[in-house]
């Protein structure tokens, strides 16, 4: 039997992938982050499917989980929130299943700065003003960061910063920039992306950690800063010019 690794999406129930909507449907063993997951995504769990809330169990519990169901002939979803490939803790336990020789796929799903960017109505790559993306987050208690991966090497780049985890620590993002982007450079911070209760905060950088104080914002939030979500007069993409030879290899 396989585990699929299932990314749910950022928050709104109805951005799981049509993949990822049918692998609930088809396994018996549904293990989810109950405090990150929307509960209506497990109804499309099948009847009588055992649901079990990963919330308060620790990486052990969750592997024996796992290679429980493979071991009783189960197919297991293993339902992350957003997309499974960032910031999602599954390269451990794919290391513990590989370990134990159980099979596992991993199905992609909509990642969070992907819905903080519609929420914002914004293109993070824009022609001529900026054609990279950080993902990143900061230094905290849990977990350090890799030497050269802080925010004020990562700042030296001038490219936009998506930080995640670290709505909580947004007086330490904004110092760390400042340097390298400037109070003015365009910055927004969104809240529980696609879900109703959704918060959209934006400014110049050195403004932004007062609104999200003053918002109360502490977790479950996208910090970017950049000169593309601010960017009106650039050039248009080469994709479409009338320019562009369309026959060429």
């Amino acid at each position: 039997m396989t585990v699929y690794f299932v990314g749910a999406g950022p928050g709104a129930a109805d951005l799981i992938t049509v993949r990822g909507a049918r692998t609930l449907a088809a396994c018996g063993v549904c293990l989810y982050a109950g405090s990150l997951v929307p509960r209506e995504l497990l109804a499309e769990c099948p009847p009588g499917a055992r649901l079990v809330d990963t919330a308060e169990l620790d990486l052990d519990e969750i592997t024996a989980e796992l290679v429980r169901a493979h071991e009783q002939g189960q197919d297991v979803a293993r339902l992350h929130s957003g997309d499974p490939s960032v910031f999602s803790a599954v390269a451990e336990q794919m290391r513990r299943l590989d370990a134990a020789g159980v099979p596992y796929e991993v199905v992609p799903g909509v990642p969070a700065f992907a819905a903080a960017a519609a929420a914002l109505k914004r293109e993070l790559t824009v022609p001529t003003v900026g054609q990279t993306v950080i993902l990143t987050r900061i230094a905290q208690q849990a977990t350090a960061m890799p030497e050269g991966e802080d925010l004020a090497t990562l700042g030296r780049s001038g490219a936009l910063i998506v930080l995640h985890l670290a709505a909580r620590y947004v007086d330490r993002v904004v110092e760390e920039l400042l340097p390298h982007y400037g109070a003015a450079c365009p910055a927004a911070v969104v809240a529980y992306a696609s879900r109703p209760e959704e918060l959209v905060l934006r400014g110049p950088l050195g403004e932004i950690a007062g609104q999200v104080k003053a918002a109360g914002v502490l977790r479950t939030a996208v910090i970017m800063v950049g000169r593309t979500l601010g960017a009106e007069q650039f050039r248009d993409s080469h994709l479409y010019s009338p320019e562009r030879d369309r026959h060429a290899c």
